[in-house]
């Protein structure tokens, strides 16, 4: 199954429009009750980040076609891939692995938009691993095509460690902003580097 941009969840759409309009009571709640899918592997094609794919395996999604917006629960394997090009600028059908989540929840909203409680995220390329809470009426948010926020976020990596507020930071790892009781750690003159996903000493 995948979502094309804000388009649609090509197969749960399809799922939903079929029974979108099937009325079973006076009022038609099934209309309003979108699909539900059990045990499903999705894949995300933001419009918004070009080359990126996301993908997941979740137990139970739901998904409401009048909203475009999508919750997945029990999450696994969720992924984020870059496409490969060749020199005349089209995919080759290879991917790289940029980024690894892991969540117990995630909301899909019409921007395509990642939201949730709380998430760890791995960027493999840099060794960086994240553990991101939110607040109530401050989730995580991982915007397509810029990057992601959290209010707390604790930090281990070779070149940075320690803990960040109003975290805001790129997928390449860069430190867009962060609050004033933050206590992180920049290395100066690290031990370690980051090589092909892996931690190996300097």
């Amino acid at each position: 199954m995948q979502k094309a941009g804000p388009l649609a969840l090509t197969a749960l759409f399809v799922f939903a429009l079929l029974f979108a309009f099937v009325p079973t009571g006076p009022r038609g709640e099934a209309a309003l009750a979108g699909a539900r899918l059990q045990g499903v592997r999705l894949s995300l094609y933001p419009a918004r980040d070009e080359g990126a794919v996301w993908t997941f395996a979740a137990q139970d999604v739901r998904s409401d076609p009048l909203t475009n917006v999508t919750q997945l629960s029990q999450l696994s394997q969720g992924e984020r891939r870059l496409r490969e090009r060749d020199a005349a600028g089209r995919y080759t059908g290879r991917q790289t692995l940029d980024a690894t989540l892991s969540t117990p929840e995630l909301t899909i909203d019409a921007q395509d938009d990642l939201i949730t409680p709380q998430a760890r995220i791995t960027l493999v390329q840099q060794c960086a691993d994240l553990t991101l809470t939110g607040r109530p009426g401050q989730p995580v948010r991982i915007e397509q095509g810029a990057g992601f926020s959290a209010p707390v976020a604790v930090v281990d990596s070779p070149a940075l460690v320690g803990r960040i507020t109003r975290l805001q930071m790129s997928f390449q790892f860069d430190l867009l902003a962060s609050g004033e009781d933050s206590n992180y750690q920049l290395a100066i003159d690290p031990t370690e580097t980051c090589r092909d996903g892996k931690r190996v000493p300097l």
